[in-house]
């Protein structure tokens, strides 16, 4: 564990946005021997979708759509899945399209999901 984060942290201290991400996912679930720290998690998605990271953008949306560690902020959810999904990412198109069903915008939600499933 200790061997695994100092890698982590050698690659966060160089601006590696998939390190920042994955670092943000130990602290959210308290691996590799760190506590358990949503804030902190949430800072370093933050700073990784900033650089590019598609998958901290994906992450941050499900964390402030369904409030998981955050105050619920569906229409933030929604922005960070919309960055991911416009650079490709099938997850949070997906969940643009449960999204627009849910508010009842049937044929935007099968849009969504058409082009997720492509």
């Amino acid at each position: 564990d200790a061997s695994a984060l100092a890698m982590i942290q050698k690659r966060v201290s160089k601006g590696d946005a998939d390190a920042l991400y994955n670092l943000g996912c130990k602290y959210f679930h308290g691996e590799l021997g760190l506590a358990k720290d949503v804030p902190r998690a949430i800072e370093l998605w933050t700073e990784a979708a900033e650089l590019g990271s598609v998958y901290a953008h994906y992450q941050l949306g499900v964390t402030y759509y369904y409030g998981d560690g955050a105050r619920e902020d569906k229409p933030r959810g929604v922005r960070h899945w919309q960055l991911a999904a416009m650079k490709g990412d099938v997850k949070s198109r997906s969940f643009l399209g449960t999204d627009e069903f849910i508010k009842g915008n049937c044929e935007l939600a099968v849009q969504h999901w058409l082009i997720s499933a492509k």
